[in-house]
């Protein structure tokens, strides 16, 4: 199966993964901003069907990154945002205004001039451990800071500044994913042995907290849009500073790949606006 088809099938299971987890959280007692929201979510039914779509999602995405390009593969993962918002409006209820619909529309159609325009290229250097220490330690700095200003705020602020967290972790957690697939034939000694395996866990207890705080606030838009905007750009920038991968395949091809990049960022600012998110309401 293609690398492409892959993450499209991710993409679809992120979406309807993190619609049906939404549901869980706002089936909670936990006021917003308590984390024994955590604790409580792990008991409905709802989220945890939610959370083994998230399971698939993953699954689909690692064999693509093992195939494909980071850049490529998680350009594609983005579209769960456009997925997502039919899907919360059918299972949720979720309103979305006319902005959301041109957002996902540009956001659609900035993936797809950077995927089939620009065709990135996966890079063939290795990352060396002088960077990949200075990636979690920028990364890890920039989720905490996040996260604690995300505590001292309500509503939709606080959903955006919890998901931007989230996306830097699961960038991170897409890049570690393209060093864990390649321990996996050499067997469960290498996977113990490999700090890949340890990190992808951390990056993913991390990404999963945040999330699940943004999801809470119970607003999907400004959660999803600010999360895929996160990971997408900052799994370009790690495409191309540790896999040495190239946005475009060639230099007449680098502007319509960049143009592609920064439509689809603007398309996910779009989906974050305030005029057309509405809060979810816990279900009765």
């Amino acid at each position: 199966m293609s690398p492409i088809l892959l993450a499209i099938l991710a993409a679809l299971s992120f979406a309807l993964g993190s619609v049906l987890q939404q549901r869980g959280t706002l089936q909670t007692s936990a006021p917003e901003g308590d984390p024994r929201f955590l604790a409580e979510i792990l008991r409905k039914p709802v989220w945890l069907l939610g959370g083994s779509l998230q399971i698939f999602g993953w699954v689909f995405q690692a064999a693509a990154l093992e195939r494909g390009s980071l850049i490529v593969v998680q350009s594609l993962c983005a579209l769960s945002l456009v997925f997502a918002l039919p899907l919360g409006v059918w299972l949720t209820d979720q309103h979305v205004g006319r902005r959301s619909v041109i957002g996902a529309c540009t956001t659609l159609a900035g993936i797809m001039i950077l995927v089939v325009i620009g065709q990135p290229q996966g890079g063939s250097t290795a990352p060396t451990a002088t960077a990949w220490v200075a990636t979690v330690l920028i990364i890890g700095l920039l989720m905490l800071v996040l996260a604690r200003l995300a505590g001292r705020r309500r509503g939709r602020a606080s959903a955006a500044l919890f998901a931007t967290a989230a996306g830097l972790g699961y960038a991170f957690q897409a890049a570690v994913t393209k060093v864990f697939v390649a321990q996996l034939g050499y067997g469960i000694a290498a996977i113990l042995s490999s700090w890949a395996t340890y990190a992808l866990i951390v990056s993913a207890l991390a990404g999963f907290a945040l999330q699940q705080s943004a999801l809470k606030t119970g607003f999907l838009a400004p959660a999803m849009a600010a999360s895929n905007a996160s990971t997408l750009a900052t799994s370009v920038l790690l495409g191309v500073t540790l896999f040495g991968e190239s946005v475009a395949s060639g230099q007449e091809r680098l502007m319509p790949g960049i143009m592609g990049l920064i439509v689809a960022v603007v398309g996910v600012v779009l989906l974050a606006s305030p005029e057309d998110t509405q809060r979810l309401a816990a279900p009765g």
